[in-house]
Parts: structure tokens; C-alpha cells; sequence
């Protein structure tokens, strides 16, 4: 068996526990954007990349408010929610041109949501062969750019939209 070895991933599994305070709660509160790599502050959500992405510009969307369900949040965060899903669409295709995009929202334990009591939209760009062998086999992913630089690119975008 080949092992593929990804050692700074062993601070967040060592560190992470069922009863840490929901990441979504959290980074906002912090006021560290940066830190948090948020791209973007709305009136009831926010941008910010994915720290595990599936792909480079992988950006999640969060409402500010701890809802667990479509259901429970209020309807001016899900309008806004689908703004800036659609914002974060555009901002992707300008930066890096993918030939598609992958939305999603993962709603409860059981349909496979890594926070279970936070809703959040999944925006991920995608390419021909982005799911190749080592996704698919060796459930590997290659990101070719680093968090930081993904953050400075997209977060340009979103500064420029003001």
C-alpha cells in the first residue's frame, strides 16, 4: 500500500473534538478575517475558504446565526445566502476560470455534514480531470496553490465589488 503523507493535517486532528464550539460561531466573533481567511462580511452571512477544500477557491457560506436547517433560518439570510452563492460563482470563474461549479449544502450528520448544527453552502470550482486517480482511488487531493494565495486572489475580488 502506497501512503501519501500530510502532516499538517495531524494539528487539526489532534486538536479537533465533538465538543469544540462550532467553527462558524467562532471565526466571525474572532475579528481576525485574515486568520480565519474571510473573504467577506454580509449583513447575515459570510465568505470564507474552505481550510480542508476539495479544490482551490473551495468557499463556504455561513449564516452568522446557529441554525441547523434550512427550515429554522430566518428568510432574509437565505435570500442573501444565495446572493452570495451567486457572487461567489462569479468571483471564481473571473479568477480561475473553471469549467464548472459545484453547489451543495450537507444538512445534518446523517447527509454527511462535517458542522451538523450549521447550515453552509459548499461553492467549489471544477475542472476537466480534477477527479482523477488520486481523488477517486487514493481519495487524495492535489491543490496546486497554497490557502493564502487562493485567499489574496478571491479576496480582491470581493473588495472590488464595494
Amino acid at each position: 500500500m502506497d501512503r501519501l503523507w500530510s502532516p499538517w493535517r495531524y494539528t487539526y486532528i489532534r486538536s479537533a473534538s465533538p465538543s469544540d464550539a462550532c467553527i462558524f460561531c467562532v471565526k466571525p466573533a474572532e475579528n481576525d478575517d485574515r486568520g480565519n481567511y474571510i473573504l467577506h462580511r454580509g449583513e447575515h452571512n459570510f465568505v470564507l475558504l474552505n481550510l480542508y477544500p476539495y479544490t482551490n477557491g473551495h468557499l463556504l457560506i455561513a449564516p452568522y446565526e446557529h441554525v441547523a436547517t434550512l427550515e429554522q433560518a430566518r428568510p432574509e439570510a437565505l435570500a442573501e445566502m444565495m446572493s452570495l452563492t451567486r457572487e461567489s460563482e462569479t468571483h471564481l470563474r473571473a479568477v480561475y476560470n473553471p469549467r464548472g461549479v459545484n453547489l451543495g449544502m450537507n444538512i445534518g450528520e446523517s447527509a454527511g455534514a462535517g458542522v451538523a448544527g450549521h447550515i453552509h453552502m459548499h461553492v467549489l470550482p471544477r475542472w476537466p480531470g480534477d477527479a482523477n486517480f488520486m481523488t477517486v482511488v487514493g481519495e487524495t487531493r492535489v491543490l496546486p496553490e497554497s490557502l493564502e494565495a487562493t485567499y489574496e486572489k478571491l479576496l480582491a475580488r470581493f473588495r472590488a465589488r464595494r
